[in-house]
């Protein structure tokens, strides 16, 4: 079971799940989307084996190793005079209302931008819904405000709404993937998987 708090319409996490399940039929994979303290609770139950979470979770009695990037993209009406540009820089998206989902990965998209946009101490217009991603996507088209997906979410596609690669000042933006499992899990196919994810992206970390 591996729970999630993102997008998996495309990226690595997606890649990943679908390569190995073609590796390894004869392992049932089956996979949760939710809120980084749900997911960390179910791996506390044992419910969860792998927990691929955006960012860093401090949490007793888990291993945690870095696992890929994926860039931020800004998700914006088609009309938009950004959607002209091949790519969007942060200091072009200050003027911008952005409008994020309470839930995971929100507030860590909120944090970020508030990191990067805060200009003589004035913060960026932020809007947080208690809406899923997908319905927040389905309103852009309107004009209300863009939005700050991860690269996983733009497999999907909304009316008249359009993706742009962030860039900063050392070029595109990132955010950071790690995966979290208890030590103590004894189930042989969590260890395979770990080894699926350290061959195929060429990690370092260590598998007892």
């Amino acid at each position: 079971m591996i729970g999630h708090n993102s997008a998996i319409s495309a990226g690595h996490l997606r890649a990943t799940m679908m390569g190995w399940r073609a590796g390894h039929p004869d392992v049932e994979m089956d996979g949760v989307e939710a809120d980084r303290s749900a997911l960390l609770a179910g791996l506390d139950t044992g419910e969860i084996d792998i927990a691929i979470l955006i960012g860093e979770a401090s949490h007793a009695d888990l291993r945690r190793a870095a696992f890929w990037n994926e860039r931020l993209m800004v998700a914006i009406p088609a009309d938009h005079s950004l959607a002209a540009h091949d790519a969007v820089h942060w200091t072009d998206l200050r003027r911008e209302r952005f409008l994020l989902p309470a839930a995971d990965p929100g507030p860590e998209i909120r944090d970020l931008l508030l990191g990067r946009l805060m200009v003589a101490g004035e913060p960026p217009d932020i809007r947080m819904y208690q809406a899923s991603r997908e319905a927040i996507l389905s309103v852009l088209g309107g004009g209300l405000g863009v939005s700050i997906v991860c690269e996983g979410a733009t497999g999907a596609r909304y009316p008249d709404v359009v993706y742009r690669p962030v860039l900063g000042e050392q070029g595109p933006a990132f955010v950071h993937y790690s995966g979290y499992w208890r030590e103590d899990n004894c189930n042989p196919a969590l260890r395979r998987f770990l080894a699926f994810v350290r061959d195929r992206y060429a990690l370092p970390f260590d598998i007892p």
